[in-house]
């Protein structure tokens, strides 16, 4: 494809994205490139790389294009986003002008008005200090009190971090082979890979990188999965032979890192209220090699869990959130997410707690965690809980996993964000049974 043919590309995937607002653009992404198999890998990247610029850099990009006061209370259309974010990543405006051509597969010419707009931009840098700080940390107004309350001194350095693009991070599966056998395929097919510096399984990437094409992957000896993600499967801790429930488990991300310590002995029960996100965890778990899990669908008025109230070791609650700690990878939820949201979801987090509560055997373990950075999903949400909750404790630091760094397994909870650890933000609390309810 052309460069203008890419533009267009990324223009109508941003459209895509912005008729579909209570759909993730990933999975937006997902349905565009499936329905336009005739894009390449490499169109694919960079039509995607630039549709993601511009949500990473939304409000910033909409403060700049409405600086004229005659444009205050206008539309900004995806093909505008896209000019700007050429011009700010050091495109000259003739440049830009010349792929608005109106040829075939190119967009349509750019306007007298948007060109003006466009203008207006010259000399100006995409970040300022004249930008209030929600618009240059791009973050909703209504968050800024609650990662003040956070964060404090830290928070700009916290929500800068958010902004940048993600690592790309693999979790090896020891059930087919050693982190060291991954490292030497992976560049025999032409991948640079690391160990990562806190999981004991992962490997980091750098960029955007066509992992999914790699024989490695088809063939189940490595998962993609951020490195804080596998350090909830480590904080849990999960031992062959135990009884395991992954309650809200999606996917089944966790539930193959928690099969794989398990070694494929015992049992792990995985529970989710979405029958789509059961049956896709299918094909995951067949290519891992794991045969020790088995799948229920939560519904409403559904006795199941009351049936098994005591009879697991240990209990996993990867509970519902904001997903503010994944923002660097799913960029457009900073724009959907509301205060009304938080609040239903800390409701929602509560209750399921206590479901799981009653689930953990005398002396078994409760592990709660978020990919949330946000202290009332998190360490108020723990406290809450062991209020209400009185045979719970925080797990003693003899019992908490060696699988852990030595940093966090000083802390019973513990908080992961980009700019402290190089994660996706998350929060992990491991807490034990210490009596029946």
């Amino acid at each position: 494809m052309t460069p203008a043919a890419r533009l267009s590309g990324a223009i109508d995937l941003l459209c895509a994205i912005q008729n579909a607002p209570h759909r993730p653009a990933d999975a937006v992404a997902n349905n565009f490139f499936r329905e336009r198999r005739y894009i390449g890998g490499g169109d694919r990247r960079a039509i995607s790389t630039l549709a993601w610029d511009v949500l990473r850099a939304w409000r910033r990009l909409h403060w700049h294009l409405r600086a004229d006061l005659r444009y205050r209370h206008e539309d900004v259309s995806p093909r505008l986003l896209c000019a700007a974010m050429l011009h700010f990543v050091g495109q000259p405006l003739p440049s830009i002008q010349s792929l608005f051509s109106g040829e075939r597969y190119a967009p349509a010419p750019l306007s007298e008005r948007e060109m003006v707009m466009l203008e207006a931009l010259e000399g100006q840098d995409i970040s300022s200090e004249k930008q209030p700080l929600p618009i240059r940390l791009e973050y909703p107004d209504w968050l800024h009190p609650y990662l003040v309350e956070d964060f404090g001194d830290r928070l700009e350095e916290e929500m800068r971090a958010l902004m940048g693009a993600p690592s790309l991070d693999l979790r090896v599966n020891l059930l087919k082979g050693t982190r060291e056998e991954a490292l030497r395929r992976l560049r025999r097919e032409g991948f640079q890979g690391e160990p990562t510096a806190l999981s004991p399984w992962g490997i980091r990437l750098e960029g955007r990188q066509p992992v999914t094409a790699a024989a490695l992957f088809r063939e189940g000896l490595v998962e993609i999965q951020d490195e804080g993600s596998q350090l909830i499967a480590a904080a849990v801790d999960a031992r062959p032979g135990q009884r395991l429930l992954d309650y809200c488990a999606g996917a089944a991300g966790k539930t193959l890192a928690l099969a794989m310590t398990m070694e494929n002995k015992g049992q792990i029960v995985a529970c989710d209220v979405s029958r789509v996100r059961l049956d896709g965890a299918t094909k995951r778990l067949r290519r891992a090699d794991v045969h020790n899990v088995t799948r229920h669908l939560l519904s409403e008025g559904d006795k199941w869990a009351k049936r098994r109230e005591g009879q697991f070791d240990t209990v996993l609650v990867d509970a519902p959130c904001s997903g503010t700690g994944t923002w660097r990878r799913n960029p457009d939820a900073r724009l959907r997410l509301t205060e009304e949201d938080i609040k239903e979801l800390c409701a929602k987090q509560a209750a399921i707690l206590d479901i799981a509560a009653r689930l953990v055997r005398p002396g078994g373990k409760l592990v709660y965690a978020t990919c949330s950075l946000l202290g009332v999903e998190n360490g108020k949400q723990i406290e809450a809980f062991l209020k209400r909750q009185e045979a719970y404790t925080l797990l003693p630091v003899e019992k908490r996993s060696t699988l852990l760094p030595e940093e966090l397994r000083q802390e019973a909870l513990f908080s992961l964000t980009p700019h402290g650890f190089g994660t996706d933000g998350f929060f992990v609390a491991a807490m034990e049974k210490t009596s029946q309810n």
